[in-house]
């Protein structure tokens, strides 16, 4: 089993930035791919960033390239999503995940935080 909470969303102004991260527990944190997604009111659940286990493959969304970076710390077991030049078409929940597998599906996370809000009013 591996917990994860995720932290760091909230309210910010078109062209602001957030920095999420994701804290794990459980089984060695080494081990999983981790990655973020993210869901919109009234959408499906939409691939954001993926990072592998040594930080030496990380893929984006389109929708984010340029604007969002990956990253993970795995000594302090966590996994950063930095958010730069922010759009109203972020606004959404914003889900931690990991994973045996690097993917970009989320059927091949196993593992799912709770999901942290990010609001960016037009």
């Amino acid at each position: 089993q591996v917990q994860l909470v995720e932290s760091g969303g909230g309210l910010v102004q078109a062209g602001g930035s957030l920095r999420l991260s994701c804290a794990a527990s459980g089984r060695t944190f080494s081990d999983y791919a981790m990655g973020w997604f993210r869901q919109a009111p009234g959408k499906e659940r939409e691939f954001v960033a993926a990072i592998n286990w040594d930080s030496g493959y990380t893929r984006y969304a389109d929708s984010v390239k340029g604007r969002f970076t990956i990253s993970r710390d795995n000594a302090k077991n966590s996994v950063y999503l930095e958010m730069n030049s922010l759009k109203p078409g972020d606004t959404a929940v914003y889900y931690c995940t990991a994973g045996q597998l690097f993917s970009l599906r989320a059927l091949t996370y196993k593992y799912w935080g709770q999901g942290t809000q990010v609001t960016v009013p037009s």
